[in-house]
């Protein structure tokens, strides 16, 4: 597939290590100077621009996390006056006062090329029609989404999220030959496909999915491939950054390049802070290298992953990461072990005859014991007629699967079709009673 903007995406590691360092030394004074957040944050780490001599001396700056950015909500971190910020977005805020992020026209304009090698690597071109039901608004996936497209000339197809029916009908008569959403958007578009009576691989034109926005295991990208009959492209970002547009996997789908001329990756200890070399699981970092309104220095994503410096076999030379494993915010302790829910969607979809619709639910008991509760739905077929034995025997599996993979037991509620509430956006997997 052809690459976008080869002249970056297939710089040598040195010179890009050089390019990310100048950038660097040009970003600190401006932030220093606008930002009474980093200017406060340098003088206590001791450090300026003239003592980053390499990629090495990343480690002496200081980090910024959510914290920081609702400690100075809503534009305490732009770097421009207001008037020259032509777009805010934000984060869904559900756990406190949202994330801000602010764009000026240059920002808009790198957005939309980081988007253009977004589209361009899952081999979009302008001969495509894009149905891009990410969510317009606030939300960056749909407007991030609509300028990459538009930057490669295809035709978008502003859709949003929401009307799955008349989504289908619309893919179908516009000929969508690309879907863009959240993963488990897509399923639900496939689901109501087929009650529609719409034979999805038969009759429409779809052969890529670019989806994110939510973490997703490679047996939901399997399951979302065979009953939408396309294949199937991951992407990486998140509104501190930028919003999409951050990393995207090519053809080879072994890991997602990250457009590091832009964005500068590290991982870490999220304990102790100490950068880890490459190929060790830790925690994602990035530091924005070239945003106008709104530059982070070393911001904690709290997504845990593994980063690979080695030349892909599509050309690209940036560095990969893998899919995200998890969060170190999201883990639930539950009866003192450590629960990730990747690792629980993981443990069910290897699971025959396990849909990939499920919803982890902890409680605590009168006891004041915690209780670990896994709803999930089980395939139609044993409920035409409902198999109870062949039920019973999947239960038990499931059960069994989900104690030795996590360490504890937890409840199984096989489910019946559609059982459980379907998503436009990204799906809520977790529900912690113990905090309400």
């Amino acid at each position: 597939m052809p690459i976008w903007n080869p002249e970056c995406e297939t710089l040598p590691r040195e010179q890009m290590g050089q390019l990310q360092v100048q950038r660097l030394q040009e970003l600190l004074p401006r932030l220093a100077a606008c930002v009474p957040l980093y200017r406060q944050k340098f003088a206590q780490a001791n450090v300026s621009a003239d003592r980053i001599k390499s990629l090495d001396d990343l480690r002496q700056l200081p980090f910024t996390d959510k914290r920081d950015l609702r400690d100075v909500y809503p534009f305490g971190m732009f770097t421009v006056p207001l008037e020259q910020v032509v777009r805010i977005h934000a984060s869904s805020g559900t756990t406190g006062k949202p994330t801000v992020g602010g764009y000026t026209r240059a920002d808009v304009a790198l957005w939309a090329e980081c988007m253009a090698r977004t589209v361009a690597s899952a081999g979009v071109t302008s001969r495509d029609v894009i149905h891009n039901a990410y969510g317009y608004g606030l939300f960056t996936g749909g407007l991030g989404f609509h300028l990459g497209a538009e930057l490669v000339g295809a035709t978008v197809v502003p859709i949003s999220g929401g009307l799955t029916r008349r989504q289908v009908m619309l893919m179908e008569d516009f000929g969508a030959t690309v879907l863009t959403c959240t993963p488990s958007y897509a399923l639900v578009i496939g689901e109501e496909a087929a009650d529609m009576g719409v034979d999805f691989k038969r009759r429409m034109k779809v052969r890529v999915g670019i989806f994110g926005a939510e973490p997703w295991s490679e047996r939901m990208r399997l399951e979302i491939e065979a009953k939408l009959g396309l294949e199937a492209f991951d992407i990486y970002g998140l509104t501190e950054v930028i919003g999409p547009g951050v990393a995207v996997e090519c053809e080879q789908h072994n890991g997602m390049h990250i457009n590091e001329d832009h964005f500068l990756a590290e991982i870490i200890d999220p304990d102790s802070g100490e950068p880890l070399p490459a190929g060790e699981e830790g925690e994602l970092v990035f530091t924005t290298l070239t945003k106008e309104a709104m530059p982070v220095i070393r911001y904690r994503t709290r997504d845990r992953t593994r980063l690979h410096p080695e030349p892909c076999a599509c050309g690209r030379t940036t560095v990969r990461m893998d899919k995200v494993l998890g969060r170190t915010d999201d883990m639930l302790i539950v009866r003192g072990a450590n629960i990730f829910p990747q690792l629980i969607e993981k443990t069910l979809l290897s699971i025959e005859d396990i849909e990939p619709h499920y919803q982890i639910v902890v409680d605590r008991a009168k006891d004041q014991l915690d209780t670990l509760e896994v709803w999930v739905e089980a395939a139609p077929h044993l409920f035409q007629p409902i198999d109870t034995r062949r039920l019973d025997a999947l239960q038990n599996r499931v059960s069994v699967e989900l104690a030795q993979t996590l360490g504890i037991t937890a409840s199984v509620k096989l489910m019946g079709p559609k059982s459980i509430q379907r998503s436009e956006g990204k799906a809520k997997r977790v529900i912690d009673k113990r905090e309400l």
